[in-house]
């Protein structure tokens, strides 16, 4: 296997996970943290490339992905947690999500219409999708060797332009990032939702490794690694770069949304050549995520669902997104927030398991210890963010260390790991299989 393909496969990543959120998020963080940047996107890039990339890396440990990995829990919660991740970046959310997303940046600001436009937007959209999808083989040349050379150009125009073009000045924190910008950036990462999408794209990479004839774990770990490496440099590149927009927009106007900060400042940079360039951007993007995941949807239940092709299902996912998509981006960002911020925790636990798993013979009753302490004070912290009413818990989650950093699970879930490494110390538990590799 040659070394340009470990590259290009990295390209490939990079694509696919650079989609609608990488856009909006860290622009929206750029113009609110102000002279609070440095340390906000440092937390950004920890949540949204590094812990990416490590999910990936142990997902190369795994000859059935995320399930399996989940699935040191317990085989059944390893099933139902990983078809819950692949909806939430899938139909659910970051389909549906992209596609408004690439309308209101891409089409709007040309056309007119409301949500006729966006009808007959999302049908086209969705066709093209669902077309390319049809054949996942070609995906890593089509993405790979095509689209992500355009994609970082056009970024690349913009982000010049800013030193430029932008006479904005930074200005003084928002109320997010005045006290704690490192971990206010750290959790704004998790709406990237790449953490737990690299649960999806980790068994596209390694696919293709394999397909390539990689089939020694330790050169599969190490081509992942730098596949990711290729990937990482990529997307910490482009959250500074766009977020450094940000923090120049923050006297030349009020937005709602990243969408807004992106069109406002193409517009100020270029005019109406602006918008358009950024209509490339938020294109090639938005369309590549959406293809992966869709892709990746596709390949998961058609292997669970007997009853189902994988023809079947990514006709049925494409369908999905195509119906969410048409009420509209705020609605969508609002409804996912509340699972995002309940399923994240329970991903970093299960990778930090997965890795530091040798110290305790891979456990399951550390790993179903850790979970369902995470799970509590997650659940806690989704239905926070969804407005239920948790009054009756709020003062024992907020005594806990680290609430204030919106890190609140981490103790319980160490809490979690010793009590089930305690009964696993009782009970003797033989060593797991050796299908737990590392």
């Amino acid at each position: 296997m040659r070394a340009r393909d470990t590259v290009f496969i990295g390209f490939t990543l990079f694509a696919l996970f650079f989609g609608a959120g990488n856009l909006i998020y860290p622009i929206s963080l750029g113009i609110e943290s102000g002279t609070s940047y440095l340390p906000a996107i440092a937390g950004f890039v920890l949540t949204g490339v590094g812990l990416p990339i490590i999910t990936v890396a142990a997902i190369s440990y795994f000859r059935n992905g995320a399930t399996e990995l989940a699935g040191r829990v317990h085989p059944l919660f390893g099933l139902l947690f990983t078809a819950m991740v692949y909806l939430v970046i899938g139909p659910f959310f970051a389909i549906p999500r992209a596609a408004n997303v690439a309308f209101e940046t891409g089409v709007v600001p040309f056309v007119s219409g409301g949500s006729l436009m966006l009808l007959i937007f999302s049908i086209l959209f969705f066709a093209i999708v669902y077309l390319v999808s049809l054949n996942p083989s070609k995906l890593v040349d089509r993405i790979g060797q095509i689209l992500t050379p355009a994609l970082f150009l056009a970024i690349l125009g913009l982000v010049i332009g800013s030193f430029f073009l932008l006479d904005g000045s930074v200005q003084p924190a928002g109320e997010k990032y005045a006290s704690q910008p490192f971990f206010s950036g750290f959790v704004e990462g998790y709406l990237t939702m790449d953490a737990i999408a690299s649960l999806a794209f980790g068994l596209i990479v390694v696919t293709s490794f394999r397909d390539r004839g990689v089939t020694d774990q330790k050169e599969l770990t190490m081509r992942t690694l730098k596949a990711g490496l290729v990937t990482a440099v990529g997307l910490a590149s482009v959250y500074v770069g766009i977020g450094w927009i940000g923090t120049k927009m923050a006297t030349e106007g009020t937005y709602d949304n990243g969408s807004a900060i992106l069109s406002g400042a193409a517009e100020i940079m270029y005019g109406s050549a602006g918008t358009i360039l950024l209509g490339v951007i938020v294109s090639l993007a938005c369309f590549t995520t959406c293809v992966g995941l869709t892709v990746a949807c596709g390949q998961f239940f058609s292997k669970r669902i007997a009853a189902l092709s994988y023809k079947q299902v990514i006709l049925i996912v494409t369908l999905i997104s195509f119906g969410i998509s048409n009420i509209g981006l705020s609605q969508i960002i609002s409804y996912s927030v509340p699972v995002l911020v309940f399923v994240y925790p329970i991903t970093i636990v299960l990778v930090a398991l997965t890795f530091a798993g040798g110290f305790f013979n891979h456990s399951t009753y550390v790993y179903r210890g850790a979970i369902i302490f995470t799970s509590f004070i997650s659940l806690y912290d989704g239905l926070a963010a969804f407005g239920a009413d948790v009054s009756a818990f709020k003062p024992l989650v907020q005594n806990l260390p680290l609430s204030e950093l919106n890190l609140s699970w981490v103790l319980p879930a160490l809490i979690g790991a010793a009590i089930g490494g305690l009964v696993h110390y009782a009970k003797r538990e033989p060593l797991p299989s050796k299908n737990y590799q590392n």
